[in-house]
């Protein structure tokens, strides 16, 4: 007969944790929080789900806590404890992050973009405005649609478009941008910039949902930027070019800036240096339905919010296949665990664990339906 035990009763801490971080995924995370309960508190003690969720996303290093708008603390009598205060906290961490992780990865892809916020300068507004970038193509019945700058002697002088996205927490994977031709002026000219990069971030005070009229002037005194992308050549076409980050960026503060680097195009009925856009896109993961943030001030921390919004019944949709190339190592699952650990010579014990009579495991078996 086969005798099978438990290995995380066998080794040592450093061990076990070198053997479930073999699992890259945090479905997979997840699954072996189900495993027995011994399983589970290591699971949620270590904070495995959340390491690996930092360790994906590196921009979530600036949460300050997590919390549940609509959790209500059923055990007032022993808030004093300060055992059952931490461990409710990590519980909360091991859910939340598990749920980030593969909602950062699974969610949908949409356009992200919401509104137009400014522009560093505006030729002739309103018909020029920025807001003309959120417009598909570069026509409107027959008129010409797409954002001028004004007009520089000097190519080298930049641009700037700032946009505001759909949800507070994105997870941005590529922009497209589509330069626009003056079809109406001689020879066709397009009036693109030699190269662009990106700025992600969140406003210095609370934004309005409501913005208004699109706004000429820099952005860089209204906004904090956390992520600065590589520069991106452009070509001088027409058509809509695609620039995918290196990797998926989570945008904290739902805050876009485009920086148009270099003016290629000389007008030629006055000299000048001109950048013109007809369309802007923006496509990633928008999670407002999950969750919600709450940036602390100029120290560009925030706090997570986990939704009661959230969806718990259906399953998250399949990655697309250029996903897995983002983190450049193949994902792993369960039978990789099951390999290292035969490797070792010790079998797993499947212990007669009954979750139903474990409360907090229902509630997170709820909560993270993977």
């Amino acid at each position: 007969m086969e005798i099978r035990m438990d290995f995380l009763n066998c080794l040592d801490h450093d061990t076990s944790m070198k053997i479930l971080r073999c699992l890259e995924d945090p479905s997979d995370l997840v699954r072996a929080s189900f495993v027995s309960r011994s399983w589970r508190d290591f699971v949620i003690a270590s904070g495995l789900c959340k390491q690996l969720c930092l360790s994906m996303f590196p921009h979530l290093l600036r949460v300050d806590c997590v919390i549940e708008p609509s959790c209500v603390m059923e055990k007032a009598s022993e808030v004093g404890c300060s055992k059952f205060v931490e461990w409710e906290t990590l519980k909360r961490e091991h859910k939340a992050y598990a749920f980030l992780a593969q909602a950062c990865l699974s969610f949908p892809f949409d356009d992200c973009i919401k509104d137009a916020i400014s522009a560093s300068s505006t030729d002739n507004y309103p018909e020029e405005s920025i807001r003309n970038t959120l417009q598909k193509g570069d026509r409107v019945g027959r008129r010409a649609s797409y954002w001028s700058s004004k007009g520089q002697r000097k190519a080298a002088v930049p641009e700037t478009l700032v946009y505001k996205l759909v949800a507070d927490i994105c997870v941005i994977t590529e922009i497209n941008i589509q330069p626009f031709q003056a079809y109406f002026q001689w020879g066709s000219p397009i009036y693109s910039a030699e190269s662009v990069r990106f700025h992600l971030g969140h406003p210095k005070c609370p934004m309005d949902d409501t913005l208004g009229e699109p706004l000429d002037g820099c952005a860089d005194d209204k906004f904090i930027w956390t992520y600065s992308s590589p520069e991106f050549p452009m070509a001088q076409e027409s058509s809509l070019q695609n620039f995918k980050l290196p990797e998926p960026v989570v945008c904290i503060g739902g805050i876009l800036q485009i920086e148009l680097l270099r003016r290629v195009q000389r007008q030629e009925m006055d000299g000048l240096f001109y950048i013109c856009v007809a369309h802007v896109q923006v496509k990633g993961r928008p999670l407002s339905s999950a969750f919600g943030v709450e940036i602390l001030g100029p120290s560009g921390k925030f706090v997570l919010k986990t939704l009661s919004s959230a969806p718990r019944s259906s399953p998250p949709p399949s990655l697309p296949e250029d996903d897995a190339l983002y983190h450049g190592v193949p994902w792993h699952g369960l039978a990789d665990l099951e390999q290292f650990v035969n490797g070792l010579g010790v079998g797993v014990l499947d212990e007669d664990w009954n979750a139903e009579d474990d409360e907090a495991a229902d509630e997170m078996d709820d909560e993270l339906a993977f």
